[in-house]
């Protein structure tokens, strides 16, 4: 299965993501490492390696990585 890296700023809903193919989850959580340590005086900034079948998968079951800031904060 994919891993997909995600650094998310929390008070924008700016993210980067990174997909990374099967068999190389060592190496998402090498680059989860890096940055952490890059990010790590930043409280704003969540940094997370999620395994998923597909990226669209993930935009569904964690999808408030893949919204903005105003779709997280409409009223439902």
């Amino acid at each position: 299965m994919p891993n997909f890296l995600i650094i998310y700023n929390r008070r924008t809903g700016v993210q980067s993501i990174e997909e990374f193919a099967p068999g190389h989850g060592r190496d998402a959580i090498r680059a989860r490492f890096a940055a952490e340590r890059q990010h790590r005086n930043e409280p704003d900034i969540e940094v997370v390696v999620l395994s998923s079948d597909s990226r669209a998968t993930l935009e569904r079951t964690h999808s408030r990585y893949f919204n903005n800031v105003e779709e997280l904060t409409a009223p439902q």
